[in-house]
């Protein structure tokens, strides 16, 4: 099973999905997001995955969405994965891409990734 994790390793939901996923055996591939912010085809294939609009992966409540949000391009899905890139604090955590099944979820709470990790 090839699982990615995209990681805030500050954030208590992304470390315990990350324990869970572990916990299960699996090791996976660990991005920490605010490092290597995802690129604009990365970010729209993970709300893909996801199935839902990328508007639905922002951090509304994140200072850094308040102090620039409002030049978020919530109505142009490439322009908005364009910003997200600039500002990957306010990107949802943590997502997590089952790369095989190629689904995902974001992992709030942790036990959401329970159902990627049964195959």
């Amino acid at each position: 099973m090839s699982i990615t994790i995209y990681h805030n390793p500050n954030c208590s939901k992304s470390l315990k999905t990350l324990e869970i996923i572990e916990s299960s055996g699996i090791e996976p591939n660990i991005v920490e997001y605010i490092k290597t912010p995802p690129d604009r085809d990365t970010l729209l294939r993970m709300a893909e995955l996801i199935g839902v609009p990328l508007s639905d992966l922002l951090r509304r409540g994140e200072a850094d969405f308040k102090n620039v949000g409002s030049q978020a391009p919530l109505d142009n899905q490439e322009a908005l994965a364009d910003w997200l890139h600039e500002h990957p604090r306010v990107l949802e955590r943590p997502v997590v891409i089952d790369n095989d099944a190629e689904r995902g979820i974001i992992g709030r709470p942790p036990e959401n990734v329970l159902p990627l990790l049964k195959r």
